[in-house]
């Protein structure tokens, strides 16, 4: 008889944002004139720039002769891309990581989720209270996890993260756990660590044989001096940490689909004998045997964001989001509503003092307004939206007149 993975059964009933979907459908066919904007999810809306197109055309144009023409490339990724994020994203901020750490993908989500195929079924693993919910429903997936009881699973360790302590959590709620997600700028509140809390993160998990799986996918927002792009900007963390990168958000590539993971030289994990089991080879190996690299276009594509032209024209886009957030945020203050997030960050986390669902209703149906409830994120989520700053600037400001009224 055939089985099934019976641990997809521990899952919630519905993944976030596909019950954002029935509910702005259903919403929409009720209402069909009604102009809903779309500010929930975090996809792009600006189009990718020029110097990225133009490099994109030349890769095609590649494709269509003999002599230049690319097939099967390394699954690890081309080392023109390795070399040049390597030396811009990392060195030339005097940050030791070499080409041959990183591995190009399809996307930091895959990667995240992906990366847990390293580790034993019996590791603890620490995430944030809210959280972006890959983290969490991966290792359900993989049967880490007991069931859900009130919005958390058995066996996870539950870093909360609320007003109280900047939505930034120290290591000493990581009690017994043997991996830690943690995510700066963070998805969903908008909030970014100083250095010296990712230190402490980098002290505990070196002291505790830990691992940090450290997303970064948005530190390209980051504008505030001294914010750390890096959890290897923090003394130790070649030697505790993994981090992973993504082009959506920096460079407009959620339809392209890039990104990246760095696993140093040298990092280990442990086996049942305690002997020390390096984790860059497992990786290496993991993605030659199961991933057949991201594509020779869009790879030529993301060098592309590392020239001139393109880190000028991606800053341009993202400035033109953040202020964006800027404006929501200015004018959900004003209305008096507390606000995390923005300025460093694509979102905002707003707290509606009440049920999130109820009010992510009220936004769609009084408002044409689509956000997030942040209860989706998890239980210490409830109370709060996250409005996303990805949008036409027209649209902004009419979801911002919207809310005016309603609110």
């Amino acid at each position: 008889m055939l089985h099934v993975n019976e641990n997809y059964s521990r899952i919630q009933a519905s993944y976030l944002f596909t019950e954002i979907a029935h509910r702005v459908t259903a919403h929409q066919s009720a209402n069909p004139d009604a102009k809903v904007i779309r500010l929930g999810i975090g996809d792009v809306t600006e189009p990718l720039c020029d110097a990225v197109v133009k490099a994109m055309h030349k890769a095609v144009d590649d494709e269509a002769t003999r002599d230049n023409f690319h097939g099967y490339g390394p699954e690890q990724g081309y080392a023109f891309l390795r070399e040049k994020a390597a030396k811009c994203d990392f060195q030339d901020r005097g940050v030791d990581i070499a080409a041959d750490e990183i591995f190009v993908s399809d996307g930091a989500k895959c990667d995240c989720g992906n990366i847990q195929e390293l580790f034993g079924h019996d590791v603890k693993i620490a995430v944030g209270d809210p959280v972006y919910p890959v983290y969490v429903d991966t290792n359900v997936m993989a049967g880490r996890t007991g069931a859900n009881d009130g919005g958390r699973y058995a066996g996870l360790v539950y870093l909360t993260c609320d007003a109280s302590n900047g939505f930034v959590p120290g290591p000493e709620s990581a009690e017994g756990a043997d991996i830690v997600y943690l995510c700066y700028p963070n998805n969903p509140t908008g909030a970014v660590a100083t250095k010296e809390q990712l230190q402490k993160w980098v002290d505990w998990a070196n002291a505790n044989k830990s691992l940090i799986l450290f997303d970064a996918a948005y530190e390209a927002f980051i504008r505030t001096p001294g914010i750390p792009h890096s959890i290897y900007e923090c003394e130790g963390a070649r030697t505790c940490a993994i981090e992973f990168r993504s082009y959506s958000k920096t460079a407009g590539f959620t339809g392209v689909r890039c990104g990246y993971t760095v696993v140093p030289k040298g990092l280990v994990a442990y086996a049942k004998d305690g002997s020390p089991v390096e984790l860059r080879p497992m990786w290496t190996r993991r993605q030659t045997t199961k991933f057949n690299g991201a594509s020779y276009i869009t790879q030529r594509g993301a060098e592309a964001i590392y020239s001139p032209e393109g880190q000028a024209q991606t800053k341009a886009t993202i400035d033109f989001y953040l202020e964006n957030g800027r404006l929501m945020k200015e004018a959900l203050l004003a209305l008096g509503y507390e606000v995390t997030g923005g300025g460093n960050s694509p979102y905002l986390w707003v707290n509606v003092k009440g049920d999130s669902w109820e009010f992510f209703d009220k936004l769609l149906k009084k408002a044409n307004v689509v956000t997030t409830p942040g209860a989706g994120f998890g239980r210490a989520g409830e109370g709060y939206i996250r409005i996303s700053s990805f949008n036409s600037r027209e649209n902004v400001l009419e979801a911002v007149e919207r809310l005016k009224k309603v609110l």
